[in-house]
Order: C-alpha cells, then structure tokens, then sequence
C-alpha cells in the first residue's frame, strides 16, 4: 500500500497554495452515483454514450472539464441532475448556471450535444440554488481526497445546515486538480477554489466574514484568472477586504520575459456602484516559494512548481461613477 501522502507532504515543505487554481470556459457537472473508477468517466453507472462525448470533448482541447458530482440522495432519486457554468465575458464575477433534471444518466449526452451546437436544451429547471460547493472525494484517484475530502464533506453538511442556508448545495466530486491540498472544494458560480480547508475557514468562506488574512493559507484562486494573475487577485483581496468579493474583474498580462520569471501583469475591477479601477503589477518569480515535489500521492517523478510575488502594485486607471442627487 502507498503510505505517501501528497497533502501532508505539500503541508511539511509550507507549499504556497495560491495560483493553482484552474481555469476553463465550461465546467459540465453530471450528477451520477459512486463509486467512481480513477478515471471517473469509466465507472459502472457512466453510459457509453457520455463516455464517448467526453473523450470526442478532450480530443478536440475545447476549455471544457467534464466532473461527476454526487450527493447522499444521489443514489435514492429517479432523476439526474446536470449543471452547465459557463465562464462569462470581459468584466465577470465567474459564472452562468444552467440546470436541468433529466429522467436518468442515459440523457445526458444528447443533451450536452444540443447545448454545445447552441440548441435549446430540454429538461431545464430554475431554482432557488444560488451556490454549489464541490467537494474531492475521489480517493480512486488520489487516495488523500478520500482521506481528508471525504470527512470535510461530511461535516461541511452539518456547517451549511447549521447555518440555514438553503441556497447553497454541496456535491462530492470527482478530481479537479491539486489533491495535494486536500481537502479541496470548488465555490460555483464564481469558481473560487480552496484547499487545506477545516469547517472554521469553511465558515468564514460561506459566510465571508472573519479575518480574512486566513486566505493566505486556504486559497487556491479564482478560476476565472490564469493561474499567474491569481496571485495578483489574492494580494488585492487583502488590501480590499471582503467588499472585495462583490466586484467583477478582468485580467491579462501585458508582458512577459523569455525566462517568464517576470511578468507585468494587470487587473480591472467594477464596483457595484460602477466605478472602475486597474492596477497593475509586476510578478517576479519567488525563488524561495518555488520548489520541486510531488505533485500526486502516485506521482513518480517530482516537478518544478514555480510561484510567483507581487511586486509594484500601483492603481494606474480610476473612472468613479457619477450619479446625479435627487433631492
């Protein structure tokens, strides 16, 4: 039996865990009982035709990441679940749900195919779900996501219900990356990731309130953002607090050297009241923070994973929005 773990190791070396969140277009969340296989699209209760629609999707590089996802009922109810989020254009807080309860699994796949040929898809629902939150429990793919992604999911249930939230939903879910930070969890539809979590920092992620200097150990970054600018988006979250979190954003890099080690980089954010503002940064290769591990529990070979620092964060652009008072 392999008794290395990823996630204790990542732990004993204080791996940085920002910018390894990550970022695709479309996430499409199938809604289908465990177990599931280490290849998730393989298990028992996959159907043939989705199996096939998966590979054709990952063959053609579109930015789309297939997950299963399931929940204590999923075993129990006569209906599917699938969500579609979509990434949103130019200035975005993450995502678009779309949500549709199909008689079974086997509908899936024609479903899926409608919606990617811009077609009406049948079977869609509304609902008064605002939050979905994935869990990695896919300890069939990285033996840590059983062992701390299945007992966080138990009890992050408890949290949500403790707190009488009924807007927000939590599934297990297949892998999506970074195990080494288990548990790990996903918040759609803006598509913050977090890992190294425990139910306090949970708390404060559902609720967001609390110092919010504890993302400096629980964030991985926001999908909506190239892993390089993620780092960008933390270090403004700390100066702008959890008002933060209300914003849309948009980001790029502008340039970058031949070695990548530094990179200008820039960010505009929209206020709700609809100001906006864009800083920008140079991010310098952290020679401390970079280190070379595993990056998997199975991993035979360790890697270089290179992190990044802020430097230079200055606000070049400010257009404030004007209202007239009408008194």
């Amino acid at each position: 039996m392999n008794t290395f773990f990823c996630s204790d190791y990542s732990r004993q070396v204080g791996e940085e865990i920002i910018g390894s969140a990550t970022n695709y277009q479309t996430y499409i969340l199938v809604e289908c009982p465990t177990p599931w296989m280490s290849e998730a699209f393989n298990s028992k209760w996959v159907p043939d035709n989705l199996r096939v629609l998966v590979s054709e999707v990952q063959r053609s590089k579109l930015p789309i990441r297939f997950l299963l996802i399931a929940n204590d009922e999923s075993h129990k109810v006569e209906q599917t679940t699938l969500l579609i989020y979509q990434k949103q254009e130019g200035l975005s807080n993450g995502y678009r749900k779309q949500e549709f309860k199909l008689p079974n699994i086997e509908q899936v796949a024609g479903v899926v195919r409608k919606w990617l040929s811009g077609g009406n898809a049948d079977y869609q629902v509304e609902n008064s779900i605002t939050r979905d939150i994935l869990v990695c429990t896919h300890g069939s793919h990285d033996q840590c996501c059983a062992r701390y992604g299945n007992p966080f999911y138990f009890h992050a249930k408890n949290t949500i219900s403790e707190l009488q939230f009924d807007h927000v939903r939590i599934w297990r879910s297949s892998h999506f990356g970074g195990h080494r930070f288990a548990p790990t969890a996903i918040d759609l539809p803006e598509a913050r990731y977090y890992g190294v979590l425990d139910q306090d920092s949970f708390k404060s992620i559902l609720t967001r309130t609390g110092d919010i200097q504890f993302l400096n150990k629980v964030y991985r970054g926001w999908g909506i953002l190239p892993p390089v600018l993620q780092v960008l988006e933390r270090e403004i979250i700390f100066s702008q607090g959890w008002n933060w979190f209300n914003n849309k954003v948009a980001g790029k890099i502008l340039e970058q050297s031949m070695d990548n080690n530094t990179m200008l980089a820039e960010l505009t954010f929209e206020n709700p009241a609809g100001s906006l503002y864009t800083y920008q940064a140079k991010l310098v290769k952290d020679a401390v923070k970079t280190q070379v591990l595993k990056s998997s529990c199975h991993a035979t070979q360790e890697c270089l994973v290179v992190k990044y620092a802020v430097a230079n964060l200055v606000l070049v652009d400010r257009k404030v929005a004007s209202y007239a008072n009408n008194y």
